[in-house]
């Protein structure tokens, strides 16, 4: 699986984590240069507390396009360590 925005392949692996439909790739297969941390944050009743990145790829943002769970719920513990993308980004085979 390819996580692509703006023409640039962000995230790139054969072992991704579909939950609810998102693919979570491993932390390892995302391009750290094109995130930055962000201060938003939501909560899922069984995954846990999510953190964002901003994308951010030839000049321009794509604000909190990729999220992650730094300590999920035990019932989410599978994407500990990975990333998932939305807010256009392309995820495919």
């Amino acid at each position: 699986m390819k996580a692509i925005w703006n023409n640039q392949v962000i995230a790139e692996s054969d072992n991704t984590v579909v939950v609810e439909g998102n693919h979570y790739f491993p932390r390892s297969s995302v391009k750290s240069e094109y995130l930055t941390s962000s201060q938003t944050h939501s909560v899922c009743p069984w995954k846990g507390t999510a953190s964002y990145y901003t994308l951010t790829v030839g000049g321009k943002n794509n604000p909190d396009a990729a999220w992650y769970y730094p300590q999920p719920k035990d019932a989410a513990r599978e994407i500990t360590d990975h990333l998932a993308f939305w807010k256009g980004v392309e995820v495919k085979a």
